[in-house]
């Protein structure tokens, strides 16, 4: 079989599974919104249990079993069974309002007027309705949020003296876990008519069933059958066909049937009203994924919503977090008893300016259990949406999915990751590479979750065009390019550098690499300070052995351990280098100790190989001068630990060494191949004349320097001349081992 004639098929098998991909993704069907609806909790709950973040003036004021039992024994000077007249949540707004609470938002819906409730005494000392009595109070207060849900509105009396009006509205994802909410929904007020229509028990009419069609209103009736109020141009509805006779005094013989009026989910009322956003002027683009609230301070917020203005809740903060004040609704009832009595209360007063969700945490399924599911946890009190809600908004920390089009770009991306590297790899290499990139892939998209609330989907595109895509690649080579397969494996047994397998890829056998005379850029770099950071962490070792008096396994177990942690230091600023190398396409040739030997220019062709050089000289300082940056900081910290370490007598903590790089660049003919033996070792490297001015200019470059010589200056000259003109000439300089003076210049990297 050729099989240099059936290359083309991997890359129609891998573009079809990408391809298939896709189309699963624009699909989306439920049981891949299931898996990837998993992957979100794993990352809701990993991201809570890192956040330190949240807000700590929400709080909650729960009734259970216990503030059942308490009322109704009648301790506070009144006896009310489970559903109590609504003077008692007067008096809990009233002890709110006088601990200083910047908000009161029940999550309890009082959908209607209970005139059989017992009386209440009003302040003024007269008796009165029990929801009069908690009218007064809201409105005394000024600062309380009621909740509604579509079908069950408030009546008049609350709508008025309620400081806002608030959605608490429930929706589960199909598999029963609460992840997001709705930013607002629209109401309609209907007009008093429709109203009265609804109130007649024969019709049977359900408004929140109502259907608006073009140019009429259906209304669903009793039996099955269907009321059609028919609307002119302008929306309007023709009174005469509700009165029959004579138009009420004060209507028009046309009237809109219904006025729409926006309400806010509660938990962004807590959170706007904490922050003076008007939600009256908000901007809504549902069409943008965008609502943009506005406050008068300056401050802006910006939800991010689908085309239904859902958003995901950032879930960070469960009923037991430290951050949220919690206390049982009887103690602030006791608190308001010891009031009206005159006498000083032993429960603590904790709401000054706090905003306080009040809500139900009582059990045994009836009407006032409010639980489910959350990504925290399995079963819990689904109350905790509002202060969510409310700190998201106050953090300004919201959940962003991907676009559609991000994530298809994405899958394309990971699809050709995938393809190339189980391709230029042998199968075990390809296997741990797709491992990694899978692990690296789900690694990153939780850290984009937990830091920025960025979420990545990972089910389908690392399923399908990283796994899948890797399978597919996988058996094809295992099933037709067994000889392919060894050839590469035989070469890379012996070879590593991968510019040089690439060469080789190409190549029926190895004589072409067994030497040849090239033009190439020869780059040194020596990590300074090394020798010095050594020597004082030996001295240090033994230091520490003689104050502890140690000896034996003990002593040789710390030197071992300081040498291990002087060998990581070193091993990092290597790290910087030979990425940078490889970043700028170059042969990383060898380490030499502390120092880095890397070219360009072979196996593969670079006509500008000493740009590529010296850009990767600039990078590599640059890294460097990343990594002191962070190792200082580091070293601020460690010295503030150090002063309590050493007031405490204990021992204090060494320094990170901060260490510096070294570089020498020469360009010229040089001999490139294969030195070593075939049945042991190969290696592809570079000798002659130049390497060894390379190696003297690295050896003079001092410390955070790039010296480069005039043969690889004139190279940039005409390469990359902007870069020539910032090089600095300096004087020439006598090298062991050259017998004339080389001509050096200087590369300012810090601003190239």
């Amino acid at each position: 079989m050729n099989f240099r004639s059936l290359r083309w098929v991997p890359f129609l098998l891998s573009g079809a599974v990408v391809g298939l991909t896709l189309l699963l993704r624009v699909l989306d069907p439920d049981i891949l919104q299931r898996l990837e609806s998993v992957s979100f909790d794993l990352r809701a709950r990993s991201a809570a249990s890192r956040s330190s973040s949240g807000t700590t003036n929400l709080g909650f004021v729960f009734l259970d079993e216990d503030t059942v039992k308490a009322v109704a024994s009648g301790e506070f000077g009144y006896r009310h069974g489970l559903y109590w007249p609504r003077q008692v949540y007067g008096r809990v707004v009233d002890e709110l309002a006088t601990q200083g609470a910047q908000l009161v938002a029940f999550d309890v819906v009082f959908g209607e007027l209970r005139h059989d409730h017992p009386l209440a005494r009003s302040p003024a000392g007269d008796l009165v309705e029990s929801d009069e009595y908690f009218a007064y109070q809201m409105k005394q207060a000024g600062n309380v949020v009621l909740a509604v849900t579509p079908g069950v509105d408030l009546p008049d009396l609350f709508r008025t003296n309620a400081a806002f009006i608030a959605d608490i509205t429930t929706e589960r994802d199909p598999d029963g876990v609460l992840r997001r909410v709705r930013a607002f929904r629209e109401f309609r007020d209907w007009h008093p008519l429709f109203r009265a229509a609804e109130a007649q028990p024969d019709w049977g009419i359900r408004l929140e069933q109502a259907r608006i069609d073009k140019g009429q209103i259906v209304l669903p009736a009793a039996g099955g059958a269907e009321v059609v109020i028919k609307l002119d141009a302008q929306g309007r509805f023709q009174v005469s066909d509700f009165v029959g006779g004579e138009i009420p005094a004060g209507m028009s013989p046309t009237e809109l049937p219904y006025a729409t009026r926006r309400v806010w989910h509660m938990g962004v009322v807590m959170g706007a009203k904490a922050l003076g956003l008007d939600l009256d002027e908000a901007e809504v683009s549902l069409a943008a994924g965008q609502v943009v609230l506005r406050g008068t301070n300056g401050l802006v917020r910006v939800l991010p919503v689908d085309a239904e203005g859902f958003f995901l809740i950032d879930w960070c903060m469960t009923v037991a977090d430290p951050r949220l004040t919690v206390q049982p609704l009887q103690d602030l009832l006791r608190r308001e008893y010891d009031r009206a009595q005159g006498k000083p209360s032993a429960i603590p007063a904790l709401w000054k300016d706090k905003l306080v969700v009040i809500g139900s945490a009582v059990g045994g399924g009836n009407d006032l259990t409010d639980r489910g599911a959350t990504p925290l946890e399995r079963d819990t009190l689904l109350v905790s949406k509002h202060w969510n809600v409310a700190n998201s908004i106050i953090a300004d920390r919201f959940v962003r999915r991907m676009s559609l089009g991000a994530e298809c770009g994405l899958i394309v991306l990971l699809g050709l990751v995938t393809a190339v590297v189980t391709w230029r790899l042998r199968a075990a290499a390809s296997a741990v590479s797709v491992v990694v990139l899978l692990l690296g892939f789900v690694g990153i998209c939780f850290r984009l979750y937990v830091i920025h609330r960025l979420w990545v989907p990972v089910v389908l595109p690392g399923v399908g065009a990283i796994v899948v895509n890797w399978a597919g690649l996988t058996a094809w080579r295992v099933l037709f390019e067994q000889t392919e397969q060894r050839r590469v494996k035989s070469v890379f047994s012996r070879i590593v550098s991968p510019n040089i397998v690439r060469e080789l890829l190409g190549q029926q056998s190895l004589s072409p690499l067994n030497g040849a005379r090239r033009e190439v850029t020869i780059f040194f770099a020596d990590v300074r300070g090394f020798t010095e950071f050594t020597d004082v962490s030996h001295e240090t070792a033994m230091g520490y052995i003689r104050a502890h008096n140690l000896n034996g396994a003990e002593a040789a177990a710390h030197v071992d351990r300081q040498a291990r942690e002087a060998l990581d230091t070193v091993n990092l600023y290597l790290a910087q280098v030979a990425d940078t190398i490889k970043l700028h396409d170059g042969t990383l040739d060898k380490y030499i100790g502390d120092c880095v030997m890397a070219f360009w220019g072979a196996p593969t062709p670079n006509t500008r190989h000493a740009v590529s050089g010296v850009r990767a000289a600039i990078d590599a300082q640059r890294a460097v001068y990343k990594v002191n940056t962070e190792r200082s900081m580091q070293n601020r910290l460690i010295d503030a630990e150090n002063q309590e370490r050493q007031a405490t007598g204990r021992t204090i903590r060494p320094l990170l060494p901060l260490l510096e790089l070294g570089t020498g660049i020469n360009t010229g003919l040089a001999t490139v191949g294969l030195m070593g033996s075939d049945a042991h070792l190969l290696n592809y490297t570079v000798f002659g004349r130049e390497v060894n001015v390379a190696s003297r200019l690295e050896a003079v470059s001092g410390r955070g320097r790039i010296i480069i010589s005039e043969a690889t200056y004139r190279c940039l000259l005409r390469d990359d001349p902007e870069l020539a003109g910032k090089c600095v000439q300096l004087a020439p300089v006598e090298v062991k081992g050259i017998r004339e003076a080389v001509g050096v210049y200087e590369v300012p990297w810090r601003n190239c």
